[in-house]
Formats: C-alpha cells, sequence, structure tokens
C-alpha cells in the first residue's frame, strides 16, 4: 500500500481503487519487532506451543489506508470497490504466551509505517521489488 499510495502521490496524483469497503480488521507488526521476538524467543523459551508474534491491536483498512495516506502525504481520492470481496472479516492473533514470557512489541502501527515509508524512499533497488 504504502508504494500504491506513493506512486499515485508522485506519478498520478489522482485516485487510487482498492478492493472491497476497508471494513476488515488487520493487525500489523513492524518488522524490527518481529526479529526482536525471534531472538527473545531463542534466548528464553523452549516449550512446543506456538508463541504468535503480534501486537494485540488491530485496525480496519480503511483506518490503515488512511493513516498510510496521511504518512505519504497522499490527498488525492481513495476509491473503494465494495463490489470485490472484502476477504476475511478479522485477523487478530492471541499474544498472550508472548507477553507471558515477558515480550511485547515497541513499535506503534503509525511510527512502523513512517519508517517503512523513510526506507522505500531512501533505497531505490529495495522500493523496485
Amino acid at each position: 500500500m504504502v508504494k500504491l499510495l506513493s506512486y499515485a502521490l508522485f506519478i498520478l496524483n489522482k485516485y487510487r481503487g482498492l478492493t472491497g469497503d476497508g471494513g476488515p480488521l488487520r493487525e500489523f507488526l513492524y518488522v524490527d519487532d518481529l526479529a526482536d521476538l525471534c531472538v527473545f524467543l531463542m534466548n528464553n523459551y523452549s516449550g512446543n506451543e506456538t508463541v504468535n508474534a503480534g501486537t494485540g491491536k488491530e485496525l480496519s483498512i480503511r483506518e490503515l489506508t488512511e493513516l498510510v495516506a496521511k504518512t505519504v502525504g497522499y490527498e488525492g481520492e481513495i476509491r473503494w470497490g465494495p463490489s470485490k470481496p472484502n476477504g476475511t472479516p478479522r485477523k487478530l492473533l492471541d499474544v498472550s504466551k508472548a507477553a507471558t514470557l515477558g515480550w511485547t512489541y515497541k513499535t506503534e502501527l503509525e511510527e512502523g509505517i513512517r519508517l517503512s515509508y523513510r526506507d522505500f524512499l531512501e533505497i531505490p533497488m529495495r522500493a523496485e521489488r
């Protein structure tokens, strides 16, 4: 979505179309926090139970889109395609096991998007993938 809205901002400055109505709820975890959890588990966990990686927070695709648009400076129109499928209504992991072990994420979503966008702009080869 960062790439989509960035191209819309710098190339088209028109509108972008997204499928569904933006209502489904999702959870997002910044990649550095995932890496941190992996190292934490390697050093502190030897059990056989699954430990979910996440924040325990969710927001709608519409809210995420607005947050990304704000971060990249996109002020164009975003058109939703409610005739297209939304996908799974909700994806939220139970992160209580990680919390019980003493781990919690550090990067809030808005900061993670800002860092990702900065990386997108500063490393052109990565942006082209």
